[in-house]
């Protein structure tokens, strides 16, 4: 019995010692800044303060993003109980944009070698040029933005409003001598050994020492959702699906009763359509695609030539460029996938649907319907009912106009088990 006792003392001292050993929260961010992202640093967060860890580790790689998504990620970080480190890496990435904005509004910021980052100046979705006044506001917003925080971050002001107003960049060293950033350092390892003991004022203006050296780093992986959902975040897969989802569908009305096309195809619209959804998407881009499918319908029915289904394509490839309008390039379908996917599905689209038209337009040559227009010979005299033989088989038939033996008659409508027949008028030469 006692040695039970031990064993429990011995597991609530290893858990005590544990829970008051806390480590460090890791997360990676290698993509660009929407949703999904502002989701997954929330939650790592708020996992943090939930275990009372001593820091959170926010590895940034990131081209740029949505501003929407960049300020719920600054809320998050000014207001954490738990320290956030912010670190550009590994060497040869960069923080750009909306990257340079969340760098900046961490109790630490720090880069590796080889690294940058800047270029922040705010750009409208899509690209679009606006007037004067409205590029303005536009500034003038981001840098109030950037002004908010960064000067109780202990960053130079000045400087980190030069990256928005004139979109400057800066290599680490530049960054660290303007005081952008707090460190350099080549690994997290030894990111955390130059950390500890460096005492850091909070955004609420206390202050916290940090010991970090030796501290467990655990890594918070990204939950399956929200995996799936990244995955779906990029504009060219989710364009992708919609396409096959489209083509899946067409496959379906011209085979009625195929079900699997009609699953996956309602499946893939459905996926795609819960990624436009979250990114900055013109819906009138979309109503562009599905046009260009109803053409390429058209293009089977209609002896255009061509002119349809060419034109079908255009819309098609037009209505993939216009339909994300992210702020940056990586955030909008690329010119390769627009036209790589669009020509193939326009060719088999027309394909399926010729090939459906033309079984339509084919005449049935079996049941009742099969016997409409079939050539037949009187056994019997028809005045007007007698015997017929069509098809291989004889039949009872009426023949209003009455046909001799021998004559040949002609299937007009099938009554049951009888037929009404009319002679066939012979040709005269």
């Amino acid at each position: 019995m006692s040695s039970r006792r031990y064993a429990a003392i011995a597991i609530c001292l290893l858990l005590v010692c544990g829970s008051a050993s806390a480590d460090v929260l890791k997360i990676v961010v290698n993509d660009t800044i929407n949703p999904i992202t502002a989701e997954y640093i929330s939650r790592a967060i708020d996992q943090a303060k939930t275990e009372k860890a001593d820091a959170v580790l926010i590895e940034l790689r990131t081209p740029g993003g949505l501003l929407d998504s960049t300020r719920t990620i600054i809320e998050k970080i000014l207001t954490s109980e738990v320290p956030v480190i912010v670190y550009v890496t590994p060497s040869g990435g960069y923080a750009a944009s909306a990257g340079f904005f969340i760098l900046e509004s961490a109790d630490i910021a720090a880069m590796a070698p080889g690294t940058n980052t800047g270029a922040a100046h705010p750009v409208l979705s899509g690209g679009i040029k606006v007037d004067d006044v409205m590029k303005q506001k536009m500034e003038n917003d981001a840098a109030a933005l950037m002004r908010s925080y960064s000067g109780k971050r202990g960053r130079n002001v000045e400087i980190a409003e030069s990256a928005v107003l004139q979109s400057k960049s800066f290599t680490e060293q530049e960054a660290l001598d303007k005081k952008l950033i707090d460190v350099i350092a080549p690994d997290d390892r030894d990111l955390l050994n130059k950390l500890d003991g460096r005492t850091v004022s909070r955004f609420d203006g206390k202050t916290l020492t940090l010991h970090l050296a030796g501290k467990t780093i655990r890594f918070y992986e990204m939950t399956l959702k929200q995996q799936i959902l990244g995955f779906l975040m990029d504009p060219n897969i989710a364009y992708i699906l919609f396409s096959i989802g489209m083509l899946a569908l067409y496959a379906e009305f011209n085979n009625p009763g195929a079900v699997v096309p009609g699953v996956v195809g309602l499946i893939f619209i459905l996926l795609a359509i819960f990624a436009f959804n979250l990114l900055p998407t013109r819906f009138a881009a979309l109503a562009l695609i599905v046009a260009a499918f109803i053409m390429f319908g058209l293009e089977v029915k209609f002896a255009s030539h061509g002119v349809l289904g060419l034109g079908g394509t255009v819309m098609m490839v037009i209505g993939a460029l216009l339909l994300v309008d992210g702020p940056i390039p990586q955030m909008r379908v690329r010119l390769l996938t627009a036209l790589s996917v669009s020509i193939p599905i326009a060719l088999i689209t027309i394909f399926l649907m010729s090939i459906a038209y033309k079984a339509r337009l084919n005449k049935v040559t079996t049941g009742e319907e099969g016997m409409i227009g079939q050539i037949g010979t009187a056994q019997t005299l028809l005045a007007p009912a007698g015997k017929v033989f069509v098809h291989g088989e004889t039949w009872n038939a009426v023949c209003p106009e009455h046909a001799s033996i021998g004559e040949r008659v002609q299937v007009k409508e099938v009554r049951g088990l009888q037929l009404e027949v009319a002679r066939v008028k012979q040709q005269q030469s």
